[in-house]
């Protein structure tokens, strides 16, 4: 029965006085039906609150919650103005906050190209996807689990966690449903889990769900996850942070559509989901636009009637958008110079907001040799790269690398110089690494390895180094501190910038992915989250079919670098089932140090990511270990 019927069907019960008023408010609401149009249907049921009790055959179909006779619930009959009698106001959806706002106007300078997060290469894609499809809970700014999908976080204290670590139980809240209003079900759960691991599967996410042997589905609202070993990072499954991808699909949707098939199903591009927002337009590289999810979960929220998540552009035009000209509301990610950042600040329209989190701005090394090509494809595992191959120049590089001018003069209060891949949390950050800048260092060292002459060569092989990363005016003013010192060294260095969509996305046809890695070194931002271990996984050579990105895996491996380590591989084995704090700290300073020493990354920034938005904009409580809009249904307009 479509919405125009139901809508026929609800007038001639309220004419015929089959529905009482506060039944038809409660069905009214529940159809996310304008004001104008439930002031109609009251009126047509006159001043009579009692219910007949014939409607269940004429009416009860058209709500998917309420039954013949049912009440309002207190929230509910305390919001509307109408049970006092009363017409509803211009504006109002018949729930006091909900729709209130008009549109929120978000600027990503990094354009969304596809919205399943589990598909996901950076906060560009989940950020929109955030708004509609959800994870069972997330990490606050403060570190704490928060409740999603869920009654509450397992712990071992409510039993949640079993007392050997290697079961969780979840429990969803109740009356669940996706914005198609299909029940949300523990099926839901097992089945996402499902299909990230089907054979084929080019999912991003698959690291968040393999360690995890099954999901067992007690009833409805209940499941259990079940390890082979412990696993302290339990929270990473089906929740979120970067690059996990933890948020539930719908199984009736995407049940026919799994492996190698998944990628291209129409759903990536207009997801359903129990968010507070439901997509009416999405166009790839540009622009996706909400309207409310009349089925979310809390009357009275979300505030805007409308999102629009705009994409493209650069940093230094959002930041101008949001701190200057008042165009959009809320922008992200602003990697522009602080200083501009502050005099943007400074004209009082909108204000800076940061997260200090676990972001390391950070030079990769490629290990395999980007200009040999193998079966049509280059940077294949298989090949060694003709000069970072060997040591002496990698570290010659690393004494090249101004990270303090870096730092001082294009992050200013928003970064600070690190020499480790783990930056955050403090208690997994290595004491034993330094910052020495020291270019003269730097060459007497490659002539010390027999690398000499202008350019700098070796047994014919000469040093001709593509830096490349994506357009972005930080990064490009990066390249240029760095570029004149490793030419001050007698090295060549020619710089590339690939637009960021391009750049980020798991487009396995375009050679200018940073997975494809068709470069010797590149320059990208690699974010943690309070437990280190998917970090980690950027330099995991366990199963290099798998781990390395190749043609053969259509460039899905995590670890870009192709640096292969086997003492690293057995650290990080260990970390993955280590209960013991102290011990998880040990391992994770092992592996950051063996990434340092081996200069498999040549780490520069640790980052804050500043955001800015109006100063009329409250309730936003951004997080540094998930997505800005996780919280998006809180967001409001004070004044």
């Amino acid at each position: 029965m479509n919405e125009q019927t139901i809508l026929e069907q609800l007038r001639r019960d309220a004419a015929h006085g089959l529905i009482g008023r506060r039944s038809l408010l409660k069905r009214a609401m529940a159809l996310g039906l304008g004001a104008p149009v439930i002031a109609g249907l009251l009126a047509a049921c006159g001043g009579d609150d009692s219910d007949a009790t014939s409607t269940t055959a004429s009416s009860d179909s058209t709500s998917p919650t309420a039954e013949s006779g049912d009440e309002p619930s207190p929230t509910e009959a305390s919001e509307s103005p109408t049970e006092a009698g009363e017409s509803p106001t211009e504006g109002s959806t018949g729930t006091a906050g909900r729709g209130e706002g008009d549109t929120l106007r978000i600027l990503n300078w990094q354009a969304p190209t596809n919205l399943n997060p589990h598909f996901s290469q950076g906060y560009h894609n989940s950020a929109p996807a955030q708004m509609v499809l959800e994870p069972l809970l997330i990490v606050d700014a403060a570190g704490d689990m928060v409740p999603i999908l869920i009654e509450e976080v397992p712990t071992l204290e409510n039993g949640g966690i079993a007392a050997d670590g290697k079961t969780i139980t979840f429990t969803l809240i109740e009356g669940l449903v996706w914005s198609d209003n299909t029940p949300f079900t523990s099926d839901d759960a097992r089945f996402t889990w499902e299909w990230v691991l089907a054979p084929g599967s080019q999912a991003t996410s698959t690291e968040t769900f393999e360690t995890i042997s099954d999901v067992e589905v007690v009833d409805e609202r209940t499941f259990i996850v079940h390890y082979e070993e412990p696993d302290p990072a339990w929270y990473n499954a089906f929740s979120r942070g970067p690059g996990l991808g933890g948020q539930i699909l719908p199984k009736h949707l995407l049940s026919e559509s799994m492996g190698e098939e998944s990628v291209n199903d129409p759903f990536n591009l207009n997801p359903i989901g129990t968010g507070p927002y439901k997509i009416t337009e999405f166009r790839p590289g540009d622009v996706v636009l909400y309207e409310i999810n009349d089925l979310y979960r809390e009357p009275d929220k979300p505030f805007f009637k409308q999102v629009e998540f705009k994409g493209g552009g650069d940093a230094p035009a959002a930041a101008r958008a949001v701190l200057s000209t008042g165009e959009v509301d809320y922008a992200p990610n602003l990697q522009v110079e602080t200083q501009l950042l502050e005099q943007m600040e400074g004209e009082g329209i909108g204000k800076l907001v940061s997260t200090f989190a676990g972001t390391v701005e950070q030079i990769l090394i490629n290990f395999a040799d980007p200009n040999t090509e193998i079966d049509g494809a280059r940077s294949e595992p298989s090949t060694q790269h003709p000069f970072l191959s060997d040591i002496a120049v990698r570290q010659a590089l690393v004494l090249g690398c101004d990270r303090e001018t870096v730092t001082t003069q294009l992050y200013g209060a928003t970064g600070e110089a690190t020499a480790n891949v783990i930056a955050a949390p403090a208690n997994f950050v290595s004491p034993n690494t330094s910052i020495t800048f020291d270019p003269d260092a730097g060459a007497a060292l490659l002539e010390e390895a027999g690398w000499t002459g202008t350019p700098r060569a070796k047994d014919g092989v000469e040093i001709n180094i593509l830096y490349q990363t994506s357009i972005n005016q930080l990064r490009q003013k990066t390249q240029e501190i760095i570029k004149q010192s490793w030419e001050g060294m007698g090295l060549t260095v020619q710089l590339k910038s690939i637009d960021a969509a391009v750049y980020f996305s798991a487009d396995a046809g375009n050679p200018d992915t940073w997975s494809h890695f068709y470069a010797d070194v590149e320059m990208a931002a690699i974010t943690t989250n309070p437990f280190p271990q998917p970090l980690m996984r950027y330099w995991l050579s366990a199963d290099p079919d798998v781990d390395l990105p190749q043609k053969s895996n259509g460039w899905s491996g995590r670890n870009l670098t192709r640096w292969q380590n086997q003492e690293f591989n057995e650290l990080y084995d260990q970390v993955r089932t280590e209960l013991d704090p102290a011990k998880q700290a040990e391992l994770f300073i092992g592996m950051n140090d063996l990434i340092v020493d081996d200069v498999a990354t040549i780490p520069l920034v640790h980052r804050a990511t500043p955001a800015g938005q109006t100063i009329k904009l409250v309730g936003n409580n951004p997080s540094p270990w998930t997505e800005f809009t996780w919280d998006i249904a809180n967001w409001k307009m004070d004044g």
